[in-house]
This record gives structure tokens, sequence and C-alpha cells, in this order.
């Protein structure tokens, strides 16, 4: 059996200039920074221009990820893209982040499982890693969420935010990077969280346009509810699969949806909060952005050796986790 794992050798993020705050909100709905900071723990997000899309995200991330490491285009094997805001229905947003970066020699996929896009796009690319197929694996997890947010809905639109990022993956035989990965779905989630109108069963029309299908529709308290439960449960998994105690644990690294969620998957794993990645106060939830961007965040912080449980839960329903030894010092 291969002794090949999969590690991150590299990360980083990409985040749009303009900053919505909570005051901004309260010029166009009715709501308060006090109402959303103590239902979400947000305090401001980022919102991407007009005219530039996931792609322009995932592309500047890349570029800087491979000018740091020192690599041409031309070494990538494959891209990977997590993302639920793709440029077109097809072709594939990992397609066009290839043609922008110059990725000439990779193929390249999307993954669409909405919040746990990374977990799931990570999971896949560290197994073309494993298997000694390729040597560079690109995974990306980006958003553009402002795209598909009804800006009148202020359930769901002081939520969200865009940005981004990526890692770059390559074999290990010391025992670092990717160890192991739980990962669930289930589609009967969707009556809960779901965008209705854009695909085949409701192709966009005059109709789905004025009843505003093409936004993202969320019923709060029940994704909230199966969120905490999900989370908390796949990462107390983890941890009991691979003999991982609070202790060893040295950072738990959230889906950053809400600050109560992310508190009860810290409580479960018996985390203080000094080892829980929390930006969601200065970005929001930029979807399937959220882990890479703490990752970036938190680069300087981690250490060779460190023991990284990721965890996350997105509509449809789907959720997993995914444990990982941290490969290098920054």
């Amino acid at each position: 059996m291969s002794n090949i794992t999969a590690a991150i050798t590299g990360v980083q993020g990409y985040l749009p200039d303009r900053v919505m705050t909570n005051k901004d909100f309260e010029k166009i709905i009715e709501t308060s920074d006090e109402w959303i900071t103590t239902r979400t723990g947000i305090k401001e997000r980022r919102i991407l221009e007009d005219g530039k899309a996931t792609s322009d995200m995932g592309a500047q991330a890349v570029k800087k990820l491979l000018e740091k490491k020192n690599i041409d285009p031309s070494e990538i094997d494959l891209v990977i893209c997590g993302t639920v805001t793709p440029d077109y229905p097809f072709p594939a947003t990992a397609n066009v982040i290839s043609d922008k970066v110059g990725m000439k020699n990779a193929w390249s996929f999307d993954i669409n499982a909405a919040c746990s896009g990374f977990i799931y796009s990570l999971a896949t690319g560290a197994q073309f890693i494993e298997t000694g197929k390729y040597k560079k694996v690109i995974v990306v997890g980006a958003d553009k969420m402002s795209s598909i947010i009804d800006y009148e809905d202020r359930a769901t639109c002081v939520i969200f935010g865009d940005g981004g990022g990526a890692v770059l993956l390559e074999p290990n035989e010391d025992g670092f990077g990717v160890i192991d990965s739980v990962l669930q779905s289930d589609g009967e989630g969707r009556k809960y969280l779901i965008q209705p109108a854009g695909g085949s069963k409701q192709p966009a029309s005059h109709e789905t346009v004025d009843q505003r299908l093409h936004y993202v529709h969320q019923e709060g308290k029940a994704v909230f509810k199966f969120a905490v439960t999900n989370m908390a449960n796949v990462s107390a998994e983890i941890m009991n699969r691979n003999n991982l105690t609070a202790d060893d644990v040295d950072w738990l690294v959230p889906h950053q949806a809400n600050l109560r969620i992310i508190d009860a998957t810290a409580n479960r794993m018996g985390l203080s909060s000094d080892k829980v990645m929390v930006n969601i106060q200065k970005y929001g939830n930029t979807t399937a952005g959220t882990l890479p961007l703490c990752l970036w965040d938190w680069e300087s912080k981690l250490k060779k050796g460190d023991n990284l449980v990721l965890s996350a839960f997105g509509g449809g329903f789907t959720w997993g986790a995914l444990y990982l030894k941290w490969a290098y010092n920054s």
C-alpha cells in the first residue's frame, strides 16, 4: 500500500476591495448592526464588482499562489474548483481559471457541494495525489454569492459575502497532509436551502425572474438545526476515527456560516476558543471560500505537524470533516 499522502504546500486567498458593513445594510433593509451581529457574528463582508466573476477571484488566488511557490503554471496537473456560483452553466469555472492562469497542461472540473465545496474538492484532489498519478493539484474554493442573493430578503442577504482561495497539493511521504475525511449528503435538505430556478427543472423565464427564484431561498431555523447537529457530529466522528483528543487537535477550521454553529462544533469537540479559526466577522459566509480564507488568514500561525480538523455544512444538504497534518512552517 502506498504511503503517499497529499500535503497542502501553499495557500493563497483573494478578497474583493469593496467592503459592505452592517451599517450599509441599515440603509437598504429593515435591520440593524446589533441585530445582525448578535444572530450571526458578522460585522462586514466583501462584494465583488459588477462584471467580475468567480473565476476572476479564483484566478487571482492561483496566480499569487504559484508566484509564492515559484511554480510555472504549466507544471499543474489538475485543477478542481468548489463553487456554487460558476461563471456559466458550462464550461466549468475550473476550466476558465486554468485558461486565465495559463495552466495549459491541467485538466479541470467543478464540484458543486455548496458550503462543503472546498472539503469535497480537497478530499477529491488528495486522492489523485495519493494514487501517485499526479504531482501538483490546485484546489480552489470561491463564490460570488452577491450574484445569487436577494438584497430585499433580510434573512439571507446579510449573511453572505464574496471571496475565495486556493491551495496547492503535493505528494508527501513523511506522514503530513490529508489523513482522513468523512463526507456526507442528504438531498432531502434541498427543500430548506436551494436556488430554485436556473437549472433544467425551472429554466430561466420571465416568470422565474419575476418570482425571484434565481436567488438563494433558505428556511433559516431548519438549516440552523441541521447544521449545528451534523457539523458537530461529523467533527466528533473524525476525531474518534483517528483517536484524537481535544489536546491532539491544534486547530478547528470551521465553515464560517454562523458564530453559534462554530461555537457548538468547538464545544462538541472539547476545544477552547483559542484553537478555533474565526473570521466570519470580516468576510461573512463566502460559501466554498470560507475554509481556504481561514487557512490563508492563519497561515503564519500554523506549524509543521499541527493537527487540523476542517468542518463544513452546506445546502443540499452536504456536510463533512477532514483531518490533515500541516506540512510546513511559513
